[in-house]
């Protein structure tokens, strides 16, 4: 950095090792946001410009800094500058692959990627077609109809599966069909390529372990996805238990264990504390960050479950300690909302769960709670009870309790063979619903 330093300053001659062996450590240890800011201090003409907007890209990608990142990839990529560079495209369709709402933009890049993967590129044919397959997977999740959804979803296997054909050894890509797998419900085949990742990987992966837990859970076989996840925890150190030890809680309460599933909550909670006194209280948040379990998580789970048993004022001191993390939150409105409808208030649940919806208009279970409860307010509001149960099918189709409540509403309407193809949905959907969303694993 020193010799960066008095270049810029025109002090010594340019060395472009210094720059590369920079690289190499800011990438090693995850300082890419430090490298992008000594790059941009380069003086112009060093680089040419699209090759620098492309390492700054890479270095804001690597730093979380998708936006940014997918600026500069526009940029690159713009008719008049590189638009059919093959390594600004790949990224360019990863980045989009994480967000629906940038999915279709990700599909073009992906598809422009496979166009121009031949010659020397040939070997990377298969990647972007497993970009193209993400890319699509993620568009269906945001589709405008159930045609539409299921076409795209189609799509998306068929891309993976051509990818998984020219990289046969790519364990992430074996993964990633997996959960496609798993999230059209095909879960024999789910189950194989979990299995297929979990040996080629040795169960030395946390998310191996998890997704085979998930895939059972799916298939009611609630035991066996314990003993999986308990096999898990006895091979993951203990900073990072608390997914599997979620996970366990959640199976305890399907075998209808509560008592166990709390202490398992309970234990997870004493995790986090002492994740706090290990780490100090600047490092936690990014730690607990990493394994997907922090306080909120765990206490919001845990008021949940006392509802869930009628154990209304063990509830509500969770869900105070939920408000001192996180005051706002849809979550926990919605639960709120749930604690007032248990106790037969259901205008102050009504109004709990309108607020979580103005909060976060797109959280299902609002929705579908929200339509639950207008039902009971008479006949001439059920128009929009079905709006709203709707609106949580458009968002997540395989929602069993959005499908039940579908039904009644159908029923009360009088509309008894509607009804009873969404209660045939909802029974279906029950037998192949996991504990949590396949798309929880990272």
């Amino acid at each position: 950095m020193n010799f960066l330093k008095d270049f810029c300053l025109g002090k010594m001659k340019w060395d472009p090792s210094v720059m590369e062996h920079l690289t190499f450590a800011l990438s090693i240890c995850g300082g890419t946001s430090i490298l992008a800011k000594q790059l941009e201090e380069l003086r112009p003409g060093v680089y040419h410009r699209i090759d620098c907007w492309n390492t700054l890209a890479l270095c804001y990608s690597g730093a979380g800094q998708n936006d940014s990142a997918l600026n500069l990839l526009r940029k690159s990529l713009h008719k008049h500058e590189r638009p059919n560079d093959l390594t600004s495209l790949l990224l360019a369709a990863k980045i989009c692959s994480e967000d629906p709402y940038l999915a279709a933009e990700g599909v073009n890049h992906a598809q422009r990627a496979i166009s121009n993967a031949h010659g020397p590129n040939e070997h990377l044919k298969g990647v972007a077609l497993r970009m193209l397959g993400l890319c699509l997977g993620k568009q269906a999740k945001v589709a405008s109809s159930d045609f539409e959804r299921s076409h795209l979803q189609s799509k998306a296997l068929e891309s993976l599966v051509a990818a998984i054909r020219l990289e046969p050894n790519n364990s992430d890509l074996i993964f990633e069909l997996a959960v496609q797998y798993a999230e059209h419900r095909n879960l024999p085949a789910a189950l194989r390529s979990a299995r297929h990742f979990f040996n080629k990987t040795g169960g030395s992966v946390s998310k191996s372990w998890r997704l085979l837990a998930l895939i059972l859970s799916a298939q009611q076989r609630f035991s066996e996805a314990e003993v999986v996840t308990d096999a898990a925890l006895d091979q993951t150190a203990r900073w990072e238990q608390g997914p599997l030890l979620r996970l366990k809680a959640k199976l305890m309460i399907s075998q209808s264990r509560p008592m166990d599933a709390i202490e398992t909550y309970r234990y997870l909670l004493a995790l986090v504390q002492a994740q706090k006194k290990s780490f100090g209280p600047l490092q936690i948040s990014s730690k607990v960050e990493e394994d997907k379990v922090n306080e909120f998580d765990t206490w919001h789970g845990l008021a949940n479950l006392y509802a869930s048993l009628s154990h209304w004022k063990d509830a509500e001191i969770c869900l105070q300690k939920v408000r001192e993390l996180k005051e706002y939150s849809a979550a926990l409105m919605h639960t709120e909302g749930v604690l007032f409808e248990g106790r037969g208030q259901n205008e102050e649940a009504l109004c709990a769960t309108i607020n979580a919806i103005l909060l976060e208009p797109n959280y299902v279970p609002c929705k579908i709670s929200m339509g639950a409860l207008i039902q009971k307010m008479g006949s001439k509001y059920l128009a929009v009870a079905r709006s709203s149960l709707s609106d949580a099918l458009r968002i997540e189709p395989t929602n069993r309790k959005a499908w039940y409540y579908l039904g009644l509403l159908h029923k009360h309407e009088g509309r008894i063979s509607d009804a009873a193809e969404c209660f045939q949905a909802a029974s279906m959907l029950e037998e192949s619903d996991p504990i949590e969303s396949f798309s929880s694993i990272p």
